[in-house]
């Protein structure tokens, strides 16, 4: 038996989805977690059921990619327990009934039950269950209050006898029920409620949102450089340097061996960054330069995601985004961008064509720079002084402009207007938010350190035969002359397309002035994508689409960097 977890985004579908199965998936107070359905099972009985967690839909009319992959679901499920908000049943009952005109059993989950209570809403369950013609359990997903009942009300799943409907019949319908079932009564707002309007506002909004942002920079500084400095360098200065220098005693401190595991030894010292050995910068980079701000990264983007400020910020941005050829929702991949490019490129899947998601996924590639990025700007680039951190984040952000208006101009379509759910303000359980940090920063490590420590060693071996000095030599005139790099820092931007944060890191040892550093680091960030982020962008878009980003990367990356060496 196959049941489908099906429902408007932002219902709780996820959420329930763990609970039944245990399996572990990123929970998020947003619309658009989950562009791709996730598979679990479960014991219903003595029978062990698969169960599909389906991308978020509005209706069975798709609009979007995520809703083309919900509707290719629903043909083949055996039984569909439908989410519904119970604070938002006007909206939710739509895809109701379309799914009760289908011919499969259905069970209603009314999720955000606790909800209903706070905002003074009263439903009828039994009168809405007599409506509906099928079971309606109500539901708080975080809590798993009502899970239980929901498990033990699967088997009483009907294929209600209900009659197409055309759309105008829908709403009619969905009319009459709510007037029949559910009872408002006047309370006064919340703190929570009088912030939830005033994050909408143009001003108080704005305000808001450079408060937001500015604070999340700082928490992310502050937290990423406590942990370098009071948990991260003690122990690789203290612990792992002293087993290094045995282990370089006992290499003979030379040879290939030597060079492959420890790197370069300087008077008699470790030098975590210029090294690069497998077992020195291979280990350092990824552990005490990027894990440090990746953890407070996420930290932070989970609490917004949670607390529901992201599609606030949506709303406030749906005016600027338009002018780059996108509507305001597509400030939710650009944001999960700044953690990771694959999933915020896997999330553009939300956006309505293919005009956008192209658009959309270009400007993450070239001008949103991953969280790993970002730790190595703010701890190369910051130790040079916070300035040439601000120099590099508004270039980025200029670009982001600029290529966008330029790319709403030359490619072809239009973009819709901004339909989006806004969920309510929540205080996030700890629980939640320490579980999806704990899976980020662990998918990090399992997807980083692999392809760090290959990329040191890949490089390491290339350097001992002079493959890179031959290439540094034949890019020499772009690279020293247009940029104004040394012809060493070739190797950094070959290495970026493995990995950018590995690639910045190689430019430690080049003694670079502050003025390098910042154009080394804006062309890093903007060339080619690493090679996930590239895998992602040619299966999402296609080879044709994906060439001509690549073609608009590679130009504006240069042009980029040209200039800001002519500037500063």
């Amino acid at each position: 038996m196959k049941i489908l977890l099906m429902g408007n985004p932002n219902v709780g579908k996820s959420v329930i989805f763990s609970r039944l199965t245990g399996v572990k998936v990123i929970i998020s107070n947003y619309p658009g977690t989950t562009v791709s359905y996730t598979q679990g099972f479960m014991k219903l009985g003595e029978e062990t059921v698969e169960v599909i967690d389906v991308p978020g839909t509005y209706t069975l009319e798709p609009t979007c990619k995520a809703e083309e992959v919900a509707l290719q679901m629903l043909h083949t499920g055996d039984i569909v327990i439908n989410v519904v908000n119970a604070t938002n049943l006007e909206r939710n009952l739509y895809l109701t009934l379309q799914l009760l005109e289908r011919d499969i059993p259905v069970v209603v989950a009314l999720n955000i039950w606790d909800d209903t209570k706070h905002r003074g809403i009263h439903v009828d369950l039994d009168k809405l269950r007599e409506l509906l013609g099928v079971e309606v359990i109500p539901t708080v997903a975080l809590t798993g209050q009502g899970i239980k009942e929901l498990v033990e009300n699967i088997h009483k799943a009907t294929l209600p006898d209900t009659p197409v409907r055309s759309r105008d019949e829908r709403w009619a319908t969905i009319g009459s029920i709510i007037d029949q079932v559910q009872h408002v009564t006047h309370r006064h707002h919340t703190w929570l409620e009088y912030l939830e309007d005033a994050s909408v506002k143009p001003l108080t909004g704005g305000i808001i949102a450079l408060t937001v942002l500015a604070s999340a920079f700082f928490i992310v500084r502050f937290v990423g450089e406590s942990l370098i400095s009071y948990v991260f360098n003690p122990l690789f200065n203290h612990l792992w340097a002293p087993v290094l220098l045995r282990l370089s005693d006992f290499l003979g401190g030379t040879g290939f061996p030597h060079d492959i595991l420890i790197g370069k030894i300087t008077g008699g010292e470790v030098n975590f960054v210029e090294s690069f050995g497998l077992l020195s910068s291979g280990l350092y980079v990824p552990f005490a330069m990027v894990l440090p701000y990746i953890v407070a990264f996420y930290l932070v983007l989970g609490l917004l995601e949670d607390v529901g400020y992201l599609p606030r910020l949506a709303v406030l941005m749906d005016t600027v985004m338009h002018r780059l050829g996108l509507h305001g929702y597509a400030i939710i991949p650009t944001l999960l961008g700044l953690g990771c490019n694959v999933p915020a490129i896997l999330a553009t899947r939300i956006l309505e064509s293919k005009r956008e998601r192209f658009i959309a996924a270009t400007l993450v590639s070239i001008a949103v720079p991953c969280a790993a990025l970002q730790a190595m700007i703010f701890g190369l680039v910051g130790q040079r002084g916070g300035q040439y951190v601000v120099i590099v984040y508004g270039t980025l952000f200029v670009v982001w402009i600029i290529l966008g208006i330029i790319l709403n101009r030359v490619v072809k379509g239009f973009s819709p207007e901004l339909l989006i759910e806004i969920p309510p303000y929540r205080l996030p359980p700890w629980r939640t938010v320490v579980k999806k940090l704990w899976m980020r920063t662990y998918g990090f490590l399992v997807e980083a350190v692999p392809i760090i420590l290959a990329a040191v060693l890949v490089i390491n071996i290339l350097y001992i035969f002079g493959i890179f000095n031959a290439i540094a030599n034949f890019t020499a005139p772009v690279v020293t002359g247009l940029l104004g790099l040394p012809k060493e820092a070739v190797t950094a931007l070959v290495v970026g397309v493995l990995r950018k944060d590995v690639a910045l890191g190689m430019l430690a040892p080049l003694a670079l002035t502050a003025k390098q550093l910042v154009v080394g680091s804006v062309v890093l960030a903007m060339f080619f994508p690493c090679i996930a982020t590239f895998v992602v962008f040619l299966r999402e878009l296609g080879v044709v689409n994906m060439l001509k980003s690549a073609g608009v990367m590679i130009s504006a990356a240069l042009i980029t960097g040209g200039i800001l060496n002519l500037i500063l």
